[in-house]
């Protein structure tokens, strides 16, 4: 299927879904859940206080720190562990005990340690993205073909020169696959952590459009938005894995 087509495909069942909405809502009669047109009506009203953008750009702004703060650790990290199996046997039982709790339970201690401030989301970012970036760094080290290791050593290169310039190209590939990964799980827990820990961001207009007047328009308004950026974040990083110094590591489907 050539580009255009399912770009034609796509535009297509989003037409539909639009039409489905627009009836269901009609048929049913309700004065609560609103029409696509009165989606678009807050979404102007929203712009037109300056309030969309800033909404978004506090959302991307937290995640930016979050993500960024664990992807300058997680990698190193990750590398270590998966370099160093001593340093795996002391660490990997600590990360597999808190990888599997929730972003959203540390929400408490956040609060707690950092106040009704930007601090905590960030942190709670940082959990969710730290642990899958550090996993598929270490996984991604230890699956390194052992013939690349063979011929760097038999070059004479210094294990610091290795791992620059050998195991993190090899492991590339499957570093990006985790943070394509743990960028969704950044950009779902920011939004449920400004329904809490803060008073900006897409969060907090969906749960403050709710609680003042029952702004539905502006709720599901806002679900769109994070739909869409979560799509064009994802579409960023599929463009980053297609570059042709990285491609050779993804199969084709």
């Amino acid at each position: 299927m050539s580009r255009t087509e399912r770009i034609a495909l796509a535009t297509g069942c989003f037409a539909v879904l639009l039409v489905a909405w627009h009836i269901s809502v009609r048929l049913s009669g309700t004065d609560v859940f609103p029409l696509p047109l009165d989606v678009v009506a807050g979404f102007r009203e929203l712009a037109s206080r300056g309030h969309l953008f800033g909404y978004a750009r506090d959302s991307l702004m937290r995640v930016l720190c979050g993500y960024g703060l664990a992807v300058l650790a997680g990698i190193p990290f990750g590398m270590l562990m998966g370099w160093y199996p001593a340093f795996a046997s002391t660490m990997n039982p600590l990360i597999q005990m808190f990888r599997p709790i929730s972003p959203l339970a540390w929400m408490p201690l956040a609060v707690i340690w950092f106040g009704v401030s930007n601090a905590a989301p960030i942190f709670l970012i940082f959990i969710a993205s730290f642990f899958p970036i550090v996993v598929a760094t270490m996984n991604g080290v230890r699956n390194v073909p052992p013939m690349y290791l063979r011929a760097a050593a038999n070059f004479g290169l210094p294990r610091s020169t290795i791992l620059r310039r050998v195991v993190f190209p090899a492991i590339l590939p499957r570093v990006l696959t985790g943070l394509r990964l743990s960028l969704g799980i950044a950009w779902l827990v920011v939004v449920a952590a400004e329904m809490i820990a803060v008073d900006s961001g897409l969060g907090y207009l969906i749960i403050d459009s709710r609680n003042a007047g029952k702004r539905y328009d502006l709720v599901v308004g806002g679900m769109i938005l994070i739909g869409l950026i979560g799509l064009g974040l994802d579409t960023l990083v599929r463009r980053t894995e297609q570059i042709p110094s990285l491609r050779w590591g993804f199969r084709k489907d």
